[in-house]
């Protein structure tokens, strides 16, 4: 049982989800007899809070994980799984980009458990805002920091979107809020508002580790400009127009290792994704969603939006339905050449071939693959066989191992109810990435040599994060090599190795999408990879990325008809 941070995501049942964004005024509305002031008490404040914070695991579920794994089948990184392409057809629709229709139910459901949260978060504050709560300023920053969460996920799906940071709205002016009062520069920089609020405020440290701190806010900020950096304000296209480099200096500004002097990189990259509770919230996670068992309710505040995810093992995850399989392309791009570098051009030229190839060690901590153990227990070999894929091999047999928990410790840490469901938290903004940032902002400004070196920071982690898998080269016979840059390398060539550090490091941590995005990369990088899949996924032989349109969701067809005219459709011929 974590004793760290139950009090802020457990289930919060005195206040109720609401069912569509359209509610978000009515938890303003006067309830009973309180009088104002049995209202704005210290208590029910914290209350408010509490709630807010619980939302963001109680709104998510295995068809709309906040993770957004369900959205990143889109990328080059993973499959979508399943038993097939009618199991969730309409994220296999998404992932072959075909046949995406604006009423699809998945398209209007994340919009909708987003708002939610959002009204949750916008009720807390409009509570603390009129109570006399000694911690009123700090529960205020990190509604605050919440609140830019909320939008940060809306934004990066579905691009124009109604901003809702008026927590005092009437209900005639929420009903007239538009999605396109802003462009999407102005957007990015209303999030940004938000978090400078948060980041001006928050302590250094924080007791309950589910409560964002000032260095959460600064890794959060350097991500948030780091997408404003890219500029996409042609209402008529999504492609990247420009790169701000004042946006990328704030970046530099956000990511300075001054900031950060409690958090680094840990010893061992697969001590981020363990679900035992001395490697939780450990140095390199900077802010986590919390997830518990064992707190007095019937399964936990278990973490079940990953529920569709493990395999089907007879015997031990039973049930499984063996979703977000990693793609032959991402394995591929895990093989170093004589050198240990990535092969950036000629990844793909082959497929991977253990008996021959060296491999980045975050192969294997990222990605489980026939003749290997699955979850580093060698009781469970992964083979070529249904036991390892519903499909019967549409979608390949590799499993990723980033959102699993080993089968041993089913009923400890992995736990069947529904679905399965495990107490492992999801750190959303870890240390890494921070560097990785930095890494991109100084390598578009020009500062090769400094992205360089931070590049290798991370790789030198990855080349020591073997205590799972030290003895594979001798029981399996796979060759770990990789070492660090060492030469001089231009502006463009920095730039793609910052990128393809990037999917390495943060491979199955569903950002690949939005990073093809942002970067403008995504339907030459897709539709190439659509081409050179056909032979490991055969759902491709139809698919093609439309640049100006696939880039972003379109807006529900449930919403654009509940706005009254206020809501505009995404480009795109939706």
């Amino acid at each position: 049982m974590k004793t760290t941070i139950n009090s802020i995501f457990c289930a919060f049942c005195a206040l109720c989800c609401f069912s569509s964004c359209s509610n978000f005024l009515d938890e303003h509305v006067p309830q009973g007899t309180l009088s104002d002031e049995q209202v704005k008490t210290p208590e029910n404040a914290e209350a408010m809070v509490v709630s807010a914070y619980a939302i963001f695991t109680t709104a998510e579920d295995i068809n709309s994980s906040f993770s957004m794994w369900n959205f990143d089948v889109r990328s080059d990184d993973a499959y979508k799984g399943g038993s097939g392409t009618s199991d969730g057809d309409v994220f296999h629709q998404l992932e072959v980009q075909q046949g995406v229709l604006t009423s699809n139910w998945n398209i209007n459901d994340m919009w909708v458990r987003l708002y939610n949260s959002l009204s949750r978060v916008n009720s807390a504050i409009a509570l603390l805002d009129e109570s006399n709560y000694p911690l009123k300023q700090q529960r205020m920053a990190e509604m605050k920091f919440l609140r830019a969460y909320g939008h940060f996920l809306l934004k990066r799906l579905y691009k124009n979107i109604p901003f809702v940071v008026n927590e005092n709205l009437t209900y005639d002016e929420y009903n007239a809020l538009s999605n396109t009062t802003y462009t999407n520069d102005e957007g990015w920089q209303l999030i940004i508002d938000d978090l400078m609020e948060a980041y001006n405020t928050l302590p250094e440290i924080q007791s309950d580790k589910g409560r964002p701190t000032k260095a959460s806010a600064a890794a959060f900020l350097a991500k948030v400009y780091l997408y404003k950096a890219y500029h996409q304000d042609d209402a008529s296209s999504n492609q990247v127009t420009s790169i701000n480099q004042q946006d990328l200096e704030k970046v530099i500004e956000f990511t300075d290792p001054s900031l950060y002097t409690n958090y680094g990189l840990e010893d061992d990259l697969h001590n981020n994704f363990r679900p035992e509770e001395q490697y939780e919230n450990g140095k390199e996670s900077l802010w986590a969603i919390q997830y518990s068992r064992n707190d007095g309710s019937t399964y936990g505040n278990l973490n079940w939006s990953y529920g569709l995810i493990p395999p089907n093992i007879p015997g031990a995850t039973d049930g499984g339905c063996d979703f977000y399989k990693p793609s032959q392309n991402l394995v591929n791009a895990y093989r170093t050449g004589a050198d240990g570098l990535p092969l950036l051009d000629t990844f793909n030229d082959k497929d991977y071939d253990k008996s021959t190839d060296n491999a980045d060690p975050r192969l294997f901590l990222t990605i489980g693959m026939p003749g290997l153990p699955y979850m580093f227990n060698k009781g469970y070999m992964i083979e070529e066989t249904s036991i390892w894929s519903r499909s019967n091999g549409l979608y390949g047999y590799n499993v990723s191992l980033k959102q699993n928990v080993d089968p041993a410790l089913i009923d400890q840490y992995l736990i069947k109810g529904s679905y399965w469901a495990s107490s492992m938290n999801r750190i959303v903004f870890r240390y890494a990435e921070v560097l990785l940032n930095r890494a991109e902002a100084y390598a578009q400004l020009g500062l090769l040599e400094q992205a360089i070196q931070l590049v290798n920071q991370v790789r030198s982690r990855a080349a020591q994060s073997t205590q799972m898998i030290g003895s594979y080269p001798s029981l399996y016979g796979v060759k770990l090599y990789i070492t660090n840059y060492r030469g001089n390398y231009s502006k463009d060539e920095t730039i793609k190795i910052v990128k393809m550090e990037r999917r390495l490091e943060l491979g199955m941590e569903c950002e690949r999408f939005f990073d093809l995005v942002r970067w403008g990369d995504a339907a030459t990088v897709l539709n190439k990879y659509f081409a050179e899949e056909i032979d490991h996924c055969a759902i491709y032989s139809g698919a093609h990325f439309t640049a100006n349109k696939d880039e972003y969701l379109p807006i529900p067809f449930q919403q654009i008809s509940a706005s009254n005219g206020h809501y505009t459709q995404n480009i795109g011929n939706w």
